[in-house]
């Protein structure tokens, strides 16, 4: 599992190749925004995520953003964002994972890293949690590949499952299991 280290201010960081894994900060707006404000990025991620994705859009989430949704930086700056979803009742034993990142960091490994450092940064820190999971439409093949990379197992398909842009989709179903890591 990945270490954790203490960085300046006492905030937790996780390593993730090239990029730190880190809480969100107020002074993150600027970037996000930028990063976020792209139509392909919008296409692949739930309504909730907006397009137009603006500073105001930016300072709304990072204030309601929960202690286990993290901003993933690149050489100083925000590249994306990451996170996990603990659920209650009969699934508290699981966690949906999800992540996001600009277009200028697509296909150089940091989702896969930044996927592998928070699966075990959630499995350390949730003594509970048992599985991770993540549902990417089935037209994103490169979330799809960063799941499977990070050791995610394609469970299955869940057929006409989503509406995104007016298209009734197929996502599919990627779990984790915490005995898989020990």
């Amino acid at each position: 599992m990945p270490a954790i280290e203490r960085s300046e201010g006492g905030s937790k960081t996780l390593n993730a190749g090239d990029a730190t894994i880190r809480p969100w900060s107020d002074r993150d707006a600027g970037d996000l925004a930028r990063e976020a404000n792209d139509r392909r990025i919008w296409l692949n991620m739930r309504d909730a995520f907006p397009h137009p994705y603006g500073i105001e859009d930016a300072r709304r989430f990072i204030a309601a953003a929960p202690p286990t949704f993290f901003a993933i930086e690149r050489s100083g700056h925000v590249a994306g964002g990451i996170g996990f979803s603990l659920h209650g009742d009969i699934e508290r034993v699981g966690a949906e994972i999800g992540y996001w990142l600009g277009v200028a960091h697509w296909g150089r490994g940091v989702a896969t890293a930044a996927v592998r450092a928070v699966t075990g940064h959630a499995f350390a820190t949730q003594p509970e949690l048992r599985r991770l999971w993540a549902v990417p439409f089935a037209t994103n093949r490169a979330s799809a590949r960063v799941l499977e990379k990070a050791g995610y197992v394609l469970e299955g398909t869940l057929r006409e499952s989503v509406i995104k842009d007016g298209q009734v989709l197929d996502s599919l179903m990627y779990a984790r299991l915490r005995r898989d890591l020990e």
